[in-house]
């Protein structure tokens, strides 16, 4: 009489998606329904790019930026997308923006808010320790081993192969914005402008959704941005300017 296998102690996965490179780190024993749901988790993560992305034409939220109708099915997506835009700008202070220069692209959102849900559906599949990375914004949920937190090294967007610091957690949204790889891309709402007073800015907290957004913002603030974290509840940051000076907020450790 044969004996069942007993499921493989964790996985790894790395999708290309969204222009960027997404990771699955699962630490738990990979049953079946694990399984289905990473499945599922990677071609959530394709859905949302044909949902949201700015650089295909067919996208809903490009015929919505040419003022075209979008199929009915990607209504309450959409909708859900926009509502937390316009409830980060509120908290922001409209420094967060869905249209950023006039042009439709709530992307200082999406990535934060599929990676979030794609680390739900494997927590509601079982597994607790995981850690699912979005082109370097990242939720962790659980722990890396039992009694050891997840460690995130924080790149320094000057030096190539250094790390500006590290971050431990358990249960932690990590978001960072800054110019290293893509340039100055993150553009002052307030006066259609890239934003340079930072060259990056990374932000904790709790939900990567939020965490993202207001990563983006908080660069957008650029010397704003120390004391308004200082008073977002459940948040803390650490910035490094375009001189190269390197701060952080009280309880960043």
């Amino acid at each position: 009489m044969s004996e069942a296998c007993p499921p493989a102690r964790g996985t790894r996965h790395v999708e290309h998606v969204m222009g960027t490179v997404f990771s699955f780190d699962l630490r738990d024993p990979v049953t079946p329904p694990v399984r289905r749901a990473l499945e599922e988790a990677v071609a959530w993560l394709h859905h949302v790019d044909e949902v949201f992305s700015t650089y295909r034409p067919d996208s809903a939220i490009s015929r919505l930026g040419r003022g075209e109708p979008v199929p009915e099915r990607y209504g309450p997506e959409v909708a859900e997308v926009f509502a937390l835009c316009e409830e980060v700008a509120h908290t922001t202070g409209d420094w967060f923006s869905h249209t950023p220069g006039g042009r439709l692209d709530p992307s200082g959102l999406v990535k934060g808010w599929a990676v979030e849900r794609a680390s739900r559906m494997l927590y509601a599949a079982g597994t607790r320790n995981t850690c699912v990375n979005g082109g370097g914004d990242i939720q962790l949920r659980g722990e890396a081993a039992p009694g050891t937190p997840w460690r995130i090294g924080i790149a320094h967007p000057a030096r190539p192969g250094e790390l500006a610091a590290v971050v431990t957690g358990r249960d932690l949204a990590v978001a960072t914005s800054g110019t290293a790889e893509r340039g100055a891309h993150v553009v002052d709402p307030h006066t259609g402008e890239p934003a340079t007073a930072l060259a990056s800015l990374t932000l904790t907290g709790r939900s990567l959704t939020r965490t993202d957004a207001y990563a983006t913002a908080a660069f957008a603030m650029g010397a704003g941005a120390r004391d308004w974290v200082e008073a977002l509840d459940g948040h803390e940051a650490l910035g490094i300017t375009a001189a190269g000076d390197i701060w952080r907020t009280s309880g960043f450790r």
